[in-house]
Parts: C-alpha cells; structure tokens; sequence
C-alpha cells in the first residue's frame, strides 16, 4: 500500500494538508499574523535598524519568515542565519558566510574579516542595494552575541546605516531583550510584534484553511472539533498539524466519512498526541 498520500486521496485532497515542514504556500493569515507581516514589512521599508519578532515553538515565526524571503526587493542583499552560537568572532563568521563573504586566510583575524564584512557593505551601499541580515531562533544567541549584532548597526556612511537587522525569536527573546545589560539593544529595535497563540475561532478557520489549500472542501474536520483542538494545542500552529493529521489519520483507518471529535479523543486516550497543552493538568 503506498503511505505517500496516507488518508488524502481518501479525503480527496491532493496531499497532506497538516505537514509538519514550514510551508509559505501554506500561510493562514490570522490577523495577528497579517499585522506581524505588516510590522516586518514597515521595518524592512523604513530601514529600522532592528526589527523583532517573537512567539512561541511552533506560532508560524520561521514560515513567515519564509513568505517575507519571498517579497524581498531587488535592492536588498540577504543574509540568513539560525541558531547561530559560540562566542566573539564565531557569529561574525556565521554572518559572512550567510552573506557569502570571501574569508580566505583570515579566518584567526577578528580585526580584518570585521573590515572585510565593512568593505563588503560599503561595496553594497555603492552600488545602490542595502543589507538586511535575518536571525531566526534569535534566542540562542548569548548576551555578548547579540551586543556584537548591535554594534553591527554602528556601520554607516554619512547618515545611512548599511545593515538593518531583523531578529526572530521565542519569547524568551523579549526577556532577553528588556534586560539591564541589553539597553543598548533594545534602543536600537524599531518595530516589533509578538505573535499570539490562535483563539477557537482562529483555529477552526486555520483547519478549514489548510484542507482547502490542499482541495478539500474545509469541512472534511466537523468545524465543532475546534474547541477541543484549540483547547489541546493552546492554538499553536504547529500542534494543531499534528493533532489533526493524526485524527485524519485516525478517520481514515477507521473508513469515517469526516472527521469528528470522536477522531480526536481516539488520537488522545491512545496517547498517541504528545503535544497536548492540558497533559498534567489537573481533572
């Protein structure tokens, strides 16, 4: 039997509509994360030197990141990063290889790949393109990481600064951020948002969403699961994928026309969910 479709020619979608894997051409735009794309974009737009964005494991952060990727103009070099760590020097060499930055024989000089990194935006400037530098899964970084980020924003010429940062996080960023010893830091961010975990309404028109970018009809989930889905997960994208795809799983083993609340309490009682939000708590 092939499993590359599992239950979505069962359902008559034309794929899985609840992957794990970040996917732009998946986004459901829920108003938090339509005003989270608008903040990225006026920071991009204004040149803020720092933009932030944080929310929990599994809010959508990396995918519409991935979207924001998709609309870069043409005057803009990227660079991308993702958990990055180490001490001084290690993050400016992540940042010159995400910018491609030839490093040859200067790989023991902090000194000259700082000036080669300087040169290298000043070139960009010149020929009318700015630099943005992207930093996912932001939290990682140690306190002296991200001070070295920021001393990157010092470079300018005249009064232009040639790189704008955009940090993307966890909630501990914000935590990180708002500390004494990064004051400096957080003066310098100039748009940010944190995104919020989805509410039952939001859920429910997150799964009708995703079976209908796929083929369905958006009902193929009774819309009256959404409260017990919603209420497990906490509303965070990433586990409502995998509570749905295991009830649709569920659904299908059991040759159900759609999938209801009984698909999944069945996915609970068997233990077989372990991102439940509720696990612990008391009856």
């Amino acid at each position: 039997m092939a499993t590359e479709g599992l239950y979505a020619e069962y359902f008559g979608l034309s794929e899985r509509p609840f992957t794990l894997l970040p996917d732009p051409d998946l986004v459901f735009w829920s108003p938090q994360h339509r005003l989270a794309m608008t903040v990225l974009e006026y920071g991009l737009l204004s040149r803020a030197p720092i933009t932030l964005v944080s929310g929990e494991i599994g809010a959508g952060k990396t995918t519409m990141l991935q979207s924001i990727l998709r609309k870069i103009e043409a005057d803009m070099t990227v660079g991308l990063i993702s958990n990055a760590r180490g001490g001084r020097g290690e993050l400016l060499q992540w940042i010159l290889n995400a910018f491609d930055v030839d490093t040859k024989g200067l790989q023991d000089n902090y000194v000259a790949r700082f000036q080669r990194f300087q040169d290298f935006l000043l070139a960009e400037y010149a020929a009318g393109r700015r630099c943005v530098l992207f930093v996912d899964e932001a939290q990682n970084l140690s306190a002296e990481g991200l001070e070295e980020l920021r001393m990157l924003t010092n470079i300018n010429a005249g009064k232009d600064e040639l790189i704008q940062l955009v940090l993307v996080g966890q909630p501990e960023l914000r935590d990180i951020v708002r500390s004494p010893q990064m004051r400096q830091l957080a003066q310098r961010i100039s748009a940010s948002i944190h995104l919020d975990r989805l509410s039952v309404d939001q859920t429910r028109k997150y799964v009708a969403y995703r079976l209908k970018a796929v083929g369905g009809t958006g009902k193929e989930i009774d819309p009256s699961a959404a409260p017990l889905i919603q209420e497990r997960t906490g509303g965070i994208p990433r586990l409502i994928n995998q509570l749905c795809d295991l009830a649709m799983l569920y659904a299908w083993g059991a040759e159900h026309p759609r999938v209801t609340e009984r698909d999944f309490l069945a996915v609970l009682n068997d233990g077989m969910f372990f991102g439940d939000v509720t696990a612990g708590s008391a009856e």
